[in-house]
């Protein structure tokens, strides 16, 4: 760290600026004096994952983007589209830090006892601008790592990790026994494949690829779905079928896909209907969207009954809906499988300012199964070292 004369560190900052361009820059700025109950972090890793870029992209076509700058201060430039721009009102002329979680060792703390205790531990943090060489985060906020985990042990150890399973959790208390989930070679589904497999849950799988098909059947997945197969649709309702799965947790959000679960829901249980009823089964069906990877709109077509629902779901809102007390339980899990049911798999490490590379940006931009980046904002350009 520097001098106190110059206590300040690089810090990632998206700025949609009122003509419509998108800026993207590194900007110095003051390393904070933790108060009593807070810790200074040296971040060493934080995850570029598809929340994050939703963010820090603001929409804008990145294809298009060109780059400014120097080597170690790129600055990146872009047009966000006409039609998004009603939506950017709040955060226009703003700069705003990136980043939603990341790990780093505590190299200063407060005055209280509990952050006193976390010097020099590696430590994982769910606060935002994560994507800053140094961060000051309240102690509740920090989850201390395993003894012989790193901080890139720790990195995605909140947002795939909760995610997995809050929705798990989420299928439990609304009465659901089975799920189906999209997108599911991610590092995300992966991670949810083993939760489903040691909790003994029921696991529908989507995927777009047949290679993706087969990588998850070698770690263990029983149903497995490729949405580009002819076959998709009568594979998806025999799936259902053999499950009884009555909810799913969307990635995808735009397209067809999530009206096509329900439609393959409503047939599987139509099996099972004694009469005809014009209104279909009366069995829910519960379709939960959480991420955008596709662009478009949501496409239903009617043909599931009317027993269903279609709604957005997110991790902070859920852990804020079930109470720190049970939020607690599920981050324990979470550190005591760090290596094992929630290791994360990155392609690369970049540091801050090849953050900010256009070749970079088109391989993370992409949220490719199998092509997630990490962020070291303390590595050199270039050197791979802090």
């Amino acid at each position: 760290m520097n001098t106190d004369s110059e206590r300040t560190g690089l810090q990632l900052r998206s700025l949609v600026k009122r003509t419509g361009e998108l800026e993207l820059s590194l900007a110095r700025v003051p390393i904070p004096t933790p108060a009593a109950n807070e810790v200074l972090l040296r971040v060493e890793a934080a995850p570029l994952n598809p929340s994050d870029l939703g963010l820090l992209f603001a929409g804008a076509d990145m294809s298009k983007a060109r780059q400014s700058g120097t080597r170690e201060q790129p600055v990146i430039a872009a047009r966000v589209p006409d039609g998004a721009m009603p939506g950017m009102a709040a955060r226009l002329d703003v700069p705003l830090p990136v980043g939603n979680e990341g790990a780093g060792v505590v190299i200063e703390t407060g005055s209280s006892g509990e952050a006193k205790a976390l010097l020099g531990k590696a430590v994982a943090v769910l606060g935002g601008a994560m994507y800053s060489q140094y961060r000051s985060i309240p102690v509740a906020q920090c989850l201390v790592l395993p003894a012989g985990a790193t901080p890139i042990d720790g990195a995605s150890a909140f947002v795939n990790p909760l995610t997995a399973l809050g929705m798990v959790e989420t299928m439990r208390r609304e009465g659901h026994t089975a799920l189906v989930h999209t997108a599911a070679a991610s590092n995300l589904g992966q991670m949810l494949n083993r939760v489903c497999l040691e909790d003994q849950v029921a696991l529908v799988n989507i995927v777009r690829k047949p290679e993706q098909a087969d990588l998850l059947r070698t770690l263990g997945a029983v149903h497995v779905c490729n949405a580009s197969s002819s076959t998709f649709m009568h594979d998806l309702t025999e799936a259902i079928v053999a499950t009884g799965a009555t909810i799913a947790f969307d990635a995808i959000g735009g397209g067809p896909l999530a009206g096509q679960i329900l439609t393959c829901m409503e047939a599987a249980f139509g099996r099972n209907m004694k009469e005809y009823s014009r209104y279909g089964s009366a069995i829910h069906k519960q379709v939960y969207i959480y991420g955008g990877l596709g662009r478009g709109p949501t496409e239903l077509e009617r043909n599931f009954g009317m027993a269903w629902g279609v709604g957005g779901w997110l991790i902070s809102p859920f852990l804020q809906k079930i109470g720190p007390a049970a939020a607690q339980v599920l981050k324990q899990r979470v550190a005591a499988g760090l290596k094992t049911t929630f290791a994360s798999h990155y392609a690369r490490e970049i540091s801050l300012a090849e953050a900010l590379d256009l070749g970079a940006i088109a391989l993370y931009g992409k949220s490719a199964t199998g092509q997630k980046y990490l962020l070291n904002p303390n590595q050199d350009v270039g050197t791979g070292r802090p």
